[in-house]
């Protein structure tokens, strides 16, 4: 079965929240969801670039409610009053799709002085989570999605230098912070489990997708090579956004999904493609690796899962 937009169940009545859905895979999650009767929420850094994706979002879905959550992951003082945000305007959350990354970038940090792809792609939505996780579990049938990558598999939890003070490497600190999201998930859905919570954890990947991620050169001559090639490596070897999107949207909504999955495009290489159930690293599947990460994120962020402390 090729599962498409066309699978996807009717979802009115249901409670969306995106990050970074201003542009690719998540503004194509948003659109398509909307489509589908959901109220969205794009919770995105650029309010202008947010408002622009509500416009674009009403020219396919002109009755839906989309709505715009203000929110710059790489400050988790703006997580907390996000989700806080949130929280004060909707009773009910029936997907989390953690979908903003950044990818392979120059060495920066976040406002609390981490590391920044670990502190994006994983810090901030594990605290983002965290402090939704009394709407998540108070709302039948929802769903965590996190959005990972291939690049999860090179990936390694490198707990004496997670910051990556002591060598940073663009491309090592993303594989790192890509196998974190699927430890994550891999830990929320044991949690989960272990106190008989229907809320589900999943996972998802795009596969290989024209998107903005990773528009930004880190430098080096092979990623300067690779940063000038790049138009000509998307017109013949990436897919569509909205193909990119299928796996994040059968995660959200296939009815069928079992706590856990990870989904990615059924072609050769996962890079292209219809989502189906993939496998991962033997790395994304230690336990104790999973349940010291959590330990160490709930310090860095300071966001305690009491309801699901198992």
């Amino acid at each position: 079965m090729k599962w498409t937009e066309a699978d996807i169940p009717d979802q009115t009545g249901r409670t969306a929240l995106i990050t970074g859905a201003n542009s690719g895979i998540g503004f194509e999650a948003a659109r398509a969801l909307a489509e589908h009767g959901a109220r969205v929420v794009l919770a995105c850094r650029s309010r202008v670039k947010a408002d622009a994706a509500v416009q674009a979002i009403a020219t396919t879905a002109p009755a839906a409610d989309v709505s715009v959550l203000e929110l710059d992951l790489a400050d988790l003082d703006q997580v907390t009053v996000a989700a806080a945000t949130f929280a004060s305007a909707h009773d009910r959350l029936d997907l989390l799709i953690n979908n903003a990354g950044l990818m392979a970038i120059p060495k920066q940090t976040t406002v609390q002085g981490y590391e920044m792809q670990l502190g994006v792609n994983h810090l901030a939505h594990f605290a983002l989570t965290g402090r939704l996780l009394d709407r998540l579990l108070a709302t039948p049938g929802s769903r965590v999605v996190s959005i990972s990558s291939q690049g999860h598999r090179p990936g390694r939890i490198a707990f004496d230098d997670l910051q990556s003070e002591q060598k940073y490497g663009p491309w090592k600190a993303y594989f790192q912070s890509k196998l974190a999201n699927l430890l994550f998930v891999a830990e929320l859905q044991r949690r989960l489990t272990a106190v008989d919570s229907p809320t589900l954890a999943l996972a998802a990947h795009p596969g290989g997708s024209r998107t903005n991620l990773g528009h930004e050169n880190p430098g080096g001559i092979l990623n300067t090579i690779g940063h000038v090639g790049r138009p000509v490596i998307e017109k013949i070897a990436l897919q569509s956004a909205a193909m990119g999107a299928l796996p994040t949207l059968r995660a959200a909504t296939d009815p069928a999904v079992v706590g856990g999955e990870y989904f990615g495009p059924d072609g050769l290489g996962e890079q292209r493609g219809h989502p189906r159930v993939v496998g991962r690293s033997r790395r994304a599947q230690d336990e104790d690796v999973a349940r010291r990460l959590w330990e160490v994120s709930e310090e860095l962020t300071g966001v305690r899962y009491t309801a699901i402390d198992r």
